[in-house]
Order: structure tokens, then sequence, then C-alpha cells
């Protein structure tokens, strides 16, 4: 017999049934004890240890000894994985009811029948030609009985070995019963273990593509008490992995009574912007589900910077077809009082006053001129080429490339080496400088050091990748903090206002967030929250 004591071995097979071995492993016991308690307390002993009294009492014993020590060294769980110990537990169980048998009257004694539950057992756990082996064994047995009890008791040898012949019918009968009842039940018990197998890789890979997808689901009943929850919708909403089950949305998110205008008007109510939390807003719809025994409400979450996508190629064409219509008209008359100013400049007659007149239209005419240019760049921007950025190994690279062109102190860590951003790389590129840039010009206005900080890693509650600009200005306050975006707006006279405006469409372009904060210890600081890297864009 093969040990398949280990798992592997099971990788094809499964093992036995530990609810059967459990229940076979205390049929034992029990069947011992009965034995040994009927033949202890009974009168005169006329049908049990009928010819060798001791001989039954010992092996009755014996067997009940065994069956307890069987139970204590060997779960049912362990048993499932070990043919070799099963086989030695029949074989067992074989040996002590035939010796029962002979001491009993032999083979018209009725334990003999219990060699048919025996059988049936070897039949269940040992597989193939063994089982068939196991009952031959047995007829070979209860043959030799038959042989052997008339030399010793007044029985005849033909009532012996028509006993014995029946009992041997009855053998294969069963043996082949269960063996053909067993192949049966392990085939389906097969068939039923590769389906859940299948339906859970299928709930993995719907799993899987709804977490990429980003749309959370969220079932609650009446009221509000989540019902279900998926992954994606605790990413959305920032939450750790947990059972969440009978908790109140409203302790979770702050929708607010959006679901109680929804269930005023269902079939007016269209589908929502809400903002979840800062840098994070979501497109919110509902949906009844009704069971027949309660109605339910279904959020469907979708990320609304796929939507802001979308929005911004319409944007763009708009702006490409404005720009292109007004950049020629402006930017020659532009040319010419820039050129014109250039050599008004160079004449012999102008005194210090004139100068400084000059040098505003020629510092306006620049201005004017970096905004047509931010424009056109807006404009004519293609779709981006995104790539999967190392972080630990591309901010360095920027880093050095940026401080090779301007003076200033560039502090770097990250919290993750395995942080990993989808971005298109000259977006991102432009989008940091922007903001070192913006941090590098307040951080000298307030501290007299031209010096940021860049802080990358990965979120909490998902893997996706961040970056923070971090720098030591004052920062931006709770009135202007909604126009800083837009553009045109500015703080200094020199700005074009487009700086933030530009980095946000790159972001938003790549299907990325950029957002300003307060960091715990009440720095200045612009966070990029980049979309998931095995994503598409």
């Amino acid at each position: 017999m093969a040990d398949d004591n280990s798992k592997s071995s099971t990788h094809n097979k499964p093992p036995h049934n530990p609810r059967v071995l459990r229940v076979y492993l205390y049929y034992r016991l029990v069947l011992g004890c009965l034995l040994w308690v009927t033949f202890t307390f009974s009168g005169p002993h006329e049908i049990l240890g009928k010819l060798a009294p001791k001989l039954f009492e010992w092996t009755s014993l014996g067997y009940v000894f065994a069956c307890v020590l069987n139970i204590l060294m060997f779960s049912a769980k362990d048993l499932a994985y070990s043919t070799k110990r099963i086989g030695a537990m029949l074989i067992i169980d074989l040996a002590a009811l035939v010796l029962m048998i002979h001491a009993s009257d032999g083979l018209n004694s009725s334990l003999s029948y219990l060699l048919l539950i025996n059988v049936a057992m070897a039949s269940i756990f040992v597989r193939g030609q063994l089982a068939f082996a196991f009952a031959a064994l047995t007829s070979l047995i209860t043959i030799a009985e038959a042989l052997y009890l008339p030399s010793v008791s007044k029985s005849g040898l033909s009532s012996e070995l028509f006993s014995a012949g029946t009992l041997g019918i009855l053998v294969f009968l069963t043996a082949i019963s269960f063996h053909y009842l067993t192949n049966k039940i392990r085939q389906s018990d097969i068939e039923a273990a590769a389906q859940a197998e299948y339906a859970k890789h299928l709930q993995r890979l719907a799993q899987h593509i709804v977490t990429r997808m980003r749309t959370g689901v969220i079932v609650v009943d009446e009221d509000e008490h989540i019902e279900l929850i998926n992954q994606s919708a605790l990413q959305l909403m920032d939450l750790p992995e947990a059972n969440y089950s009978g908790s109140l949305l409203s302790s979770l998110a702050n929708f607010g009574n959006l679901i109680e205008v929804w269930k005023l008007e269902p079939e007016k109510s269209a589908p929502r912007q809400h903002t979840l939390r800062v840098g994070q807003d979501v497109r919110v719809s509902f949906a009844i589900l009704d069971t027949g025994e309660a109605k339910r409400t279904i959020l469907y979450m979708e990320d609304f910077r796929t939507l802001a996508q979308q929005l911004q190629q319409l944007k763009l064409a708009s702006l490409g077809r404005l720009t292109a219509s007004i950049a020629h008209e402006v930017r020659n008359p532009l040319g010419a009082i820039s050129h014109a100013a250039q050599l008004l400049s160079e004449a012999d007659y102008i005194n210090k006053a004139d100068t400084r007149l000059i040098e505003i239209i020629l510092q306006h005419s620049d201005r004017v001129n970096q905004i047509i240019e931010n424009t056109l760049t807006i404009s004519r921007r293609k779709e981006p080429s995104p790539q999967t950025l190392e972080l630990a190994e591309w901010l360095p690279k920027f880093i050095n490339e940026y401080q090779a062109v301007k003076k200033a102190t560039i502090a770097f860590s990250i919290g993750s080496a395995t942080a990993t951003a989808k971005f298109d790389p000259v977006h991102l590129s432009q989008v940091i400088t922007n903001l070192c840039d913006n941090g590098i010009r307040f951080s000298k206005e307030s501290t007299g050091r031209a010096q940021v900080t860049i802080h990358a890693g990965i979120s909490e509650n998902d893997d996706t990748a961040f970056i923070e600009i971090i720098d030591d200005g004052p920062g931006v306050d709770a009135e202007t903090l909604e126009q800083i975006f837009d553009p045109f707006y500015t703080t200094d006279e020199k700005g074009s206002g487009l700086g933030l405006y530009i980095s946000r469409e790159l972001c938003e372009i790549n299907q990325a967030s950029l957002y300003f904060k307060r960091t715990t210890d009440n720095k200045s600081c612009f966070r990029i929250d980049s979309t998931h890297h095995q994503r598409m864009i």
C-alpha cells in the first residue's frame, strides 16, 4: 500500500473524508465496549465466548484498548492522508473480529456478519484492487475458520463450509457494491471540488477586475446598515480591509443625505458627483435590489478621475481650436511691440525713467508670450504615453537633473522601495518641476532657504503610489484653496497663473489627482495620487 501521508500526493485525488473516518473510529470503540460489557455482565456464555471465554474476554479488552489508543494518537484529519494507518486499523479489526468469532461458536455466530461492515469500510477507505484483496483475505480466513473449527467443536464440516461460502459471497457482494458506490461518490467529490475551485477562481478574477476598474459596490439595508462592500469601495473610501457587515454607512463615509434624497424620487435622481475626501471625487448612482424579503439599496461608485479625463479631452479640443485662431493674431503684434521696445532701449537719448518704462513693456511682453506658450502647450497636448515608473529609481534621477539646472536643495525620502506609478514620464517631470519651482520660491521667501522635500510611498489602504512635494512656505489659506488651480490665478506679478492649472490637467489626463494638503507638522504639501500601476490609461 502506498502511503500518501504528505498532502502533495493528494493534489489530484482528494483525501479520505475525515467525517466518515471519525464516525468509524468511534464505531470501533463503541462496538468493542459493547462486546466486552455484554460478555462481562451476561450470565452463562451461550453466545459470546461460548467456546473460549478467556480468549473472547482478552481479545475484546485488547480491541477496546487499541481503539482508544488510535483515537488518542491519530485524529481523523491525520488518518485522512495516510492509507497505511487506515490499512493497519482494518487488519486489527479483522484479526479481533475473527478471534472473537472463533471464541463464540465460529461462523454460526451472529458476530460473523460484523465482518461485512469491516469489508465495507475497506472498500470505502482503500482504493483500487486492494479493496478486493482485503475481501479475498476475509473470505480465506472464514474458510480456514470453517475447516479448523469442526476439529475442536461438535459442529459439522458441511455446516461450517456452507456458512463460510455464504459469508464469502456476501463479503464480495459488499466489497463490489461499496467499491462502486465509493468511486461514484469520490468522482462526485472531485467534480464538486473542481467546480468549487473554479468558482473561487472566477470570484478572485472578478474581484481583481472590479478592483482594477475602481468600481465600488455597496449594498445597504433599509436602515443603511452595510450588507456587502467590495474591495474597490474600500479603496475609494480609503478604508482598510476588514469586515464591515452590519456597520452603518454614515459611520464610514460622508455620504450625507444622498440616499434619502434619492429615495424621495428614485426615478428622477441622476448620478451625481460626490467628494469622499480631498482629492477623491466619485460619481454615485443608486439602484433598488428587491429580493422579496426586503428592499435593499445598491450604491455604485465610479472614480471621477476617469470621467474627468474624458471631459478633459473635450476641453482640450475646444481650447485647441480657440488657441489656434488667436495665437497668430496676438503673437505677431506682441513680437513687434517687444522688438520695438528693445530697439528703443538702445537709443542714446533714453533717460532712466524711460528705461524703466521700456523694462515694464519687455517684462509684460514676455509674460503675455509665456501665457500664449502655456496655452499652446495645453492645446497641443498629445495622448499620454504612460510607463510603469519605479519611483525609487526615477525620482532620484529627476532630482539630480533638476538640481543641475536650479540652485536649490531637494531632500528625498520614500516609504516603500516598491512604489510604482503609471504615468507619462514627460508629464510627471513637468508637474513635479512646476511644484518644485513654486515650493522653492515660497520657501525662500519665508525662510531664506531654497529647499523642498519630495516624499513618495504607497497609500496605506491600497497599492497606489503617491508623491508629495513639501515646502516651508506659508501654504494656502482656506479662502484661496478653491482658486489655486484656476487658470490665470496667481499671487505672483511675474507668473502666468497657469502652472498649477497645467499640472492638474496633466495629472487628470494620466488618471491621477493633484491636491493641496497640510502635513502632520502643518507644512505646505502638494500631493499626487497616481492610478494603479496595472491599470490601463
